[in-house]
């Protein structure tokens, strides 16, 4: 079994549970490292030095087969009618509770929908007592390993080398659909995805925080502000860059500085140790000092992996302390409605020490 796995085992067993149920297509495939789709993965925990029997990948026709040549060490089973219920029959069919009590199955309420949840509760049977623990993979999600920091920096490499590409297709007359459209052929051509729909915001439409693509012609003396990611092997990326046609105004050269320190004061403030609000309070204040943090809406940052927001998020209300390893953006803005808007984003790895800011590599 992957490492991963056996660490959520021994976490189960530290928390009680008799099993979990993960229907996180995202979650599955880390603990497992295999691309899960509608499927559900039961999870028994470690039992003092020995291993549970098994653990499930319960899947239906479409996918059974895949996963029993993709899958080493877990127990392919296959659903025809009810996935909820067969589920359960297996849970109870490899029970291992302690003895007297009831089977306690651990599940994440953030993952299920309404209706899910009340096919939960409609089949559980009275042997099985649900107990809702959220944030179990996520906490081990957040630090990230060295295979992980490789594959984002692979995704890094070529999201810098698009916005590279961009600096020679982004001209006055085309609009911000053609440019969208050449990006697409460009990091089609890599054999690489995006990680999101690009944001492509020329002029005023760039006030915008997540501005969608539209038929506006870029126009000379205008900036265009460009946020993509790139997406291989399911892990991801996220980068926003300005670019600017023609000269700048007062205004912007001033809006563009101030953002540009906000962000170098995040940064600055980023190392193990530091709270998350507390990074936010760095840029957010300084943009303040300035009169401009009312025209900063969001949050300085988020953790980036396999999906492309993550745990930890860098915002006031965050109570998380930062790790090593944990990888972030740090994305500070300030968006003047009717004229323009400015953000600048980077991608930064944890240290002991401090951060190093990794979209800014020397390959």
């Amino acid at each position: 079994m992957p490492d991963r796995l056996t660490k959520f085992q021994d976490l189960l067993a530290a928390r009680k549970l008799d099993c979990y149920i993960l229907t996180s297509d995202t979650n599955i495939r880390y603990l497992i490292n295999f691309p899960a789709s509608e499927s559900i993965l039961i999870v028994f925990p470690t039992k003092g030095s020995i291993k549970a029997k098994k653990t499930i990948y319960l899947t239906d026709s479409r996918y059974a087969e895949e996963a029993k040549l993709g899958l080493n060490g877990i127990i392919v089973e296959q659903f025809t009618q009810n996935i909820i219920k067969a589920m359960f029959e297996l849970i109870v069919k490899n029970r291992a509770p302690r003895s007297g009590t009831s089977q306690k199955a651990g599940f994440d309420d953030r993952h299920l929908s309404l209706n899910r949840f009340k096919n939960f509760e409609k089949n559980c049977p009275k042997s099985v007592t649900l107990v809702c623990e959220n944030h179990l993979v996520e906490s081990m999600r957040e630090k990230k390993e060295k295979s992980e920091v490789s594959q984002i920096r692979e995704c890094l490499k070529l999201n810098l080398a698009a916005y590279k590409y961009l600096m020679d297709v982004i001209k006055p007359g085309l609009t911000e659909k053609d440019v969208l459209l050449k990006l697409e052929n460009y990091v089609r051509a890599k054999d690489a995805g995006f990680s999101f729909d690009p944001i492509i915001a020329s002029g005023p439409n760039s006030a915008f925080p997540h501005a969608r693509v539209t038929d506006r012609k870029i126009k000379n003396n205008e900036p265009v502000l460009v946020d993509m990611g790139i997406d291989i092997k399911g892990y991801k990326s996220d980068l926003t860059r300005m670019f600017f046609l023609g000269k700048m105004s007062n205004l912007y050269e001033r809006i563009y500085d101030a953002v540009k320190e906000a962000q170098a004061r995040g940064i600055a403030k980023i190392r193990a140790g530091v709270k998350a609000a507390d990074v936010d309070a760095a840029a957010r204040n300084y943009l303040e000092s300035l009169n401009l943090a009312k025209y900063f809406g969001h949050s300085l940052g988020h953790g980036v992996g396999l999906d492309i927001h993550e745990d930890p998020r860098l915002c006031a209300q965050s109570g998380v302390t930062l790790q090593e390893g944990m990888i972030l953006t740090v994305e500070p803005g300030v968006y003047l409605p009717g004229q323009f808007g400015i953000r600048l984003e980077e991608m930064v790895l944890v240290t002991k020490t401090g951060c190093e800011v990794i979209s800014r590599p020397k390959f």
